[in-house]
């Protein structure tokens, strides 16, 4: 077994020319070889032994995507020091302070615009010896280093030191560990999950087995590079492949970075694509966007395309099966004449997406399938390094986390940790070469999450009879009926916000009640418009009723007799909804880093509303609190 060090070294002999990391600098994206980002990294590691870097070491990382944050990772596993990534979401001082106290951190690496995030905390850790910058300043405070000087450091010791780096680097085991990645915290402190140089390795053999990227190919990654989803399926696994991958042009703010994304897909023109649902209904909302803005004809047009695409490509599994097959030739005709004009929007060379990070509602995999970009969802988690299973274009069914990947076991679990049959829900557990060490500092965590080297999900899902992994959501966020039958509600607060553009967001809560309630969180935008078509006024007697039924009616599609009503049981949709004035953020911290609901913070907060939705008084939608939040809305 290598070491993520050897494996460096193996791809750029096999790649040395080839172009690996992308950058956009003076307005325009210039390359730096497989070769040259050697040459840096090996710099940077001999500035690290300069500054007295040991093995074991635990250096933190705070930056943006850049070609410098992938030279500081691999310089430090050439020491055999620990990179301890972190998010540039991270804004409370709190979150940053545990988590560099908790590593034990002797050095962290900001960029400029997360230093100033920084400064103040280093009077209260003491472990932290000194800042490391990225980017230049006109003069350095005695704890604060430049990166560059840093090269030019490691660059001198080399010249006369070659053979004791080598022997450094030579020392460093597969089981040494090369991340503690820490969890959002969202319910507790956050767990720092150790991930070893045999871990990514192997997850990155794992991944292969479902993708394959050829080395002339492209990718943006725009998601944050800490994330174990962008960093072993970018950074790692593009380096496998002898590909490359540019990183998002950065703005003044994130906003503007975020308005870069499309313009730098245009330039870079992407072979794939990796993204989140939050990004994807982005995509799909400028999407129609633009077809709307195209006239009455062409979204007509682009709507019946649509849906014989839909028809045609099936699940995906059955695409062009059966009577299908006789939608081919109207269905090339519509790619040919309308959907391949979409994709000249991503560049014209995007293949597919791959979906991961949250749980990706099948209506969007069925949009961008339609157009003929596919994103195939998968499946994992950051104890597993992080790939799991994934829909890829030789095997794939929308609507499931696809195939498991090769060289891993999985099986389905129930309370009582026995095997249950296909087809069967339970808990997901797998077991391989890529599960975590465990979790720093936290022997008790990790005993309940790795038992006799089976990593226990806490997701439910199940396997079907042609090998594909459903996933069903957290255990940790399963409803109960008054039955004591238990139910995911991700799904359902997913396909009512897809399929209605009055939902901004929803959160539904039932705890061995007789039936479901939801959290709404309405498009305020939508609804004024809705509003004024009908020349309702905020304020006239029956408004709030008007608008509180026509939230009720974006519920009945999924009811007996409704186009959805075969999707959930009746049961578990929600039979009130307490309407809210304030949306679910990061901000508030009830959304993480990853876009996912905080649900322990969201009951929390709005204890007084759920418990009123259970009143007589409560279940009545038109109640005195829904029609406050009315007035608030839409004052």
């Amino acid at each position: 077994m290598k070491t993520l060090i050897q494996f460096f070294e193996d791809c750029v002999e096999k790649y040395t020319d080839n172009i690996y990391l992308l950058e956009k600098k003076d307005n325009k994206y210039t390359g730096a070889t497989y070769g040259e980002v050697k040459e840096k990294v090996y710099q940077f590691a001999a500035g690290l032994i300069q500054l007295g870097v040991n093995k074991g070491d635990r250096i933190a990382l705070l930056a943006e995507g850049r070609n410098d944050w992938v030279i500081s990772e691999i310089g430090m596993f050439y020491l055999g020091a620990v990179d301890v990534p972190l998010s540039i979401k991270l804004t409370e001082p709190s979150e940053i302070k545990f988590r560099l106290k908790h590593s034990g951190a002797r050095f962290i690496i900001v960029s400029k615009s997360q230093a100033k995030k920084i400064h103040s905390l280093l009077k209260e850790i003491d472990a932290v010896e000194k800042i490391i910058l990225l980017d230049p300043q006109d003069t350095y405070a005695s704890h604060e280093i430049y990166f560059g000087h840093i090269l030019q450091s490691g660059k001198e010791f080399l010249n006369t030191h070659e053979k004791a780096f080598t022997e450094r680097w030579n020392s460093v085991e597969p089981d040494d560990y090369a991340n503690i990645c820490y969890t959002s915290g969202t319910t507790a402190d956050p767990k720092g999950i150790i991930l070893t140089h045999k871990n990514y390795l192997a997850n990155i053999k794992q991944s292969l087995t479902l993708f394959s990227v050829p080395p002339d190919w492209t990718t943006l990654l725009f998601l944050p590079w800490d994330h174990a989803f962008a960093h072993t399926c970018g950074i790692y696994t593009l380096m496998a492949c002898g590909s490359s991958m540019a990183s998002l042009q950065l703005g003044e703010t994130s906003i503007e970075t975020l308005k870069n994304i499309p313009v730098n897909i245009r330039e870079i023109r992407p072979h794939f694509l990796m993204s989140v649902p939050t990004t994807a209904k982005s995509f799909r909302k400028n999407i129609e966007k633009g077809i709307h803005d195209k006239g009455k004809l062409a979204e007509s047009l682009f709507r019946l395309g649509l849906g014989i695409a839909y028809v045609y490509n099936g699940n995906g599994w059955d695409k062009g099966k059966g009577l299908k097959i006789l939608l081919k030739p109207l269905n090339m005709l519509f790619d040919k004449i309308l959907f391949s004009k979409v994709r000249q929007a991503f560049g014209g060379r995007l293949e597919f997406f791959i979906g991961g990070g949250a749980l990706l509602d099948i209506d969007l995999q069925r949009f961008f399938y339609a157009i003929g970009i596919p994103m195939y969802q998968g499946y994992g988690l950051t104890e597993a390094a992080p790939v799991i299973s994934a829909n890829n274009p030789k095997k794939h069914k929308m609507g499931s986390s696809g195939p498991v990947a090769l060289h891993m076991e999985i099986k389905i679990c129930d309370d009582d940790g026995k095997e249950v049959p296909t087809g069967e829900k339970g808990e997901i557990v797998i077991r391989g070469d890529n599960v975590m060490a465990g979790y720093w500092k936290n022997p008790e965590a990790t005993a309940e999450t790795i038992r006799e080297g089976w990593l226990y999900t806490g997701d439910m899902g199940y396997m079907d009879k042609d090998g594909f992994l459903y996933v069903l959501g957290r255990f940790k966020s399963l409803l109960i009926g008054d039955d004591g039958e238990k139910f995911s509600p991700e799904g359902i607060e997913e396909a009512l916000i897809q399929q209605s553009k009055f939902i901004e967001q929803c959160m539904l809560y039932n705890n061995q009640n007789a039936y479901t309630t939801a959290l709404i969180y309405p498009n305020v935008q939508a609804v004024r418009s809705w509003m004024a078509e009908r020349n309702l006024q905020a304020g006239s007697s029956d408004f709030s009723r008007e608008i509180i039924q026509l939230i009720e009616h974006q519920i009945d599609p999924f009811l007996k007799g409704g186009k959805y009503e075969s999707m959930f049981p009746h049961r578990w949709l929600p039979s009130t909804f307490a309407l809210i004035t304030e949306g679910f953020t990061e901000e508030n911290k009830q959304i993480n880093s990853l876009m996912k609901m905080v649900r322990p913070k969201i009951n929390e907060f709005y204890t007084d509303r759920i418990q009123y939705m259970y009143t007589a008084q409560g279940k009545n939608i038109h109640n005195e609190q829904n029609i406050k939040a009315l007035q608030v809305l839409l004052a």
